[in-house]
């Protein structure tokens, strides 16, 4: 038999992770694929994920195809999952069967950098998964890796959209909808279980005015995407970026905002970002100073700003939702360079406000000024 070994997190499966399966089985022509979420993966040792228990039964209504086999024996070993003693114990489960272990391009260019390398190929064959890459992008890499591991790899093609398994918790974390990138059992699973969902997240959503909460929601998938990116808690990410304007759509007199005292000569557009703090700190007992500072100056900026402070700023700047010239642009730097995104938008900004005759914040400029000595160092 041609048996394929498809593991991952599945934290939570998605759309892709199905269409990706049943493309595996149908290029490669396997008799089963074996779907093996993983215990603790190496990567991921210290990051909060859904129990073993949810993510395999979310697994089992994911993949029902005739040939999908959902494994819990990576879960059963309650430790780190390393993949070679996965291949090696398939390897004695069917001796006599090819086996293809499933990998995107990512992790094939990390291969040499895991764990025990050359175990993994004495029991599989790497098939790795090209995306949107063309059928022959590793035609030169062929002979490189018969020299290094005595063995080949195979490759096969999948054309999928763009779905992250961390998209996915941040919109349910924010009592968001999934059916559009998950199945609908998978989906239902999530919903009935509250799996991922933050009473708090949502009920600081509630206090905006429904365009405004659909920002806040783009605002914090782009800056739970980009948090690991620069060294940031994924969580923080999460109730800072959710949390930034939450405040935005109160009246003066709301309750909320009782003893709130406003600071001297702030202008109403920047008002909301302290307004935010205090009854993120207030009301939902938010305690974590990175995270106040990041709401309490994510329209201003200040100097010696953190890096989730900057992510929240940018993500606000830049989330899906925004449509101005040059904002894809900024989108790129952002992808590449905190820094040098955080100096040309604070520029970009001042300028804009200068042109349109709007007050200038003083602090907005001292971030600028700072950004700039920041940048020259």
């Amino acid at each position: 038999m041609k048996i394929g070994i498809f593991g991952g997190t599945f934290d939570p499966v998605h759309r892709e992770h199905i269409a990706l399966a049943k493309c595996a089985v149908e290029f490669l022509r396997l008799d089963k694929l074996i779907v093996m979420p993983a215990a603790i993966p190496p990567h991921k040792q210290n990051k909060k994920i859904a129990s073993g228990e949810s993510r395999l039964e979310m697994c089992r209504l994911a993949f029902t195809e005739e040939k999908e086999e959902v494994s819990d024996w990576e879960l059963r070993q309650q430790d780190t999952s390393f993949s070679f003693y996965t291949c090696r114990y398939l390897h004695t489960v069917y001796p006599d069967d090819e086996l293809f272990f499933l990998m995107g391009t990512d992790m094939f260019d990390c291969f040499d950098s895991w764990r025990n390398p050359q175990d993994i190929v004495k029991n599989v064959t790497l098939a790795v998964c090209l995306r949107e890459k063309p059928l022959d992008y590793y035609r030169d890499k062929h002979d490189d890796f018969i020299r290094k591991y005595g063995t080949d790899f195979v490759e096969f093609p999948f054309v999928g959209k763009k779905v992250s398994s961390t998209n996915l918790r941040t919109v349910a974390a924010l009592g968001g909808d999934l059916t559009a990138w998950t199945s609908p059992a998978v989906a239902n699973y999530i919903k009935e279980r509250r799996l991922y969902e933050s009473e708090v997240l949502i009920k600081a959503l509630s206090l905006e005015k429904p365009s405004r909460r659909e920002h806040s929601v783009r605002v914090a998938i782009l800056a739970v995407e980009m948090a690991k990116k620069y060294g940031v808690s994924e969580e923080k990410a999460l109730v800072a970026s959710a949390m930034h304007d939450c405040a935005k759509n109160l009246s003066p007199d709301s309750p909320y905002l009782k003893g709130f005292v406003p600071p001297e000569d702030c202008p109403p557009p920047v008002l909301h970002q302290y307004q935010g703090a205090y009854v993120a700190e207030h009301t939902f007992e938010i305690y974590d100073p990175e995270i106040l500072d990041a709401i309490r100056y994510h329209t201003s900026g200040r100097p010696c700003m953190r890096n989730l402070e900057k992510l929240v700023f940018l993500a606000d700047m830049l989330e899906s939702g925004r449509d101005y010239p040059g904002v894809d642009e900024l989108r790129e730097i952002f992808k590449r360079d905190l820094d040098e995104c955080l100096t040309v938008c604070l520029k970009r900004q001042l300028a804009h406000l200068k042109e349109v005759g709007g007050k200038i914040y003083p602090l907005t400029e001292q971030t600028y000024e700072w950004c700039k000595r920041l940048n020259a160092q």
